[in-house]
């Protein structure tokens, strides 16, 4: 896969059987705010600048992804269980 749009990822997690495989996607700068992304696998996606505010991150991997930029709430991501193996410049909102 390549680059998606809001839509896409919409029309995707409503086909989608679980896990939702997202990896190795370029989704920069896409709004993805309180979208069910649980149990995605987002390995090595391109996640710079994505807003991920309020997303269900429920053990989500997200070991390799570009995560420079991104807008997450990093207690939700952290008690769902997601893989931040190796982000950088992610920057969290308040609650």
């Amino acid at each position: 896969m390549s680059d998606l749009t809001r839509t896409d990822v919409i029309k995707l997690i409503a086909i989608a059987t679980k896990p939702l495989n997202l990896s190795g996607v370029y989704l920069s700068g896409v709004e993805l705010r309180h979208l069910d992304l649980s149990g995605a696998d987002l390995r090595e996606a391109s996640l710079y600048r994505a807003n991920l505010a309020g997303a269900n991150l429920s053990g989500a991997n997200l070991a390799g992804a570009n995560l420079s930029g991104v807008i997450l709430d990093l207690e939700m991501a952290d008690s769902c269980g997601a893989n931040l193996y190796g982000a950088k410049g992610i920057y969290t909102i308040k609650r």
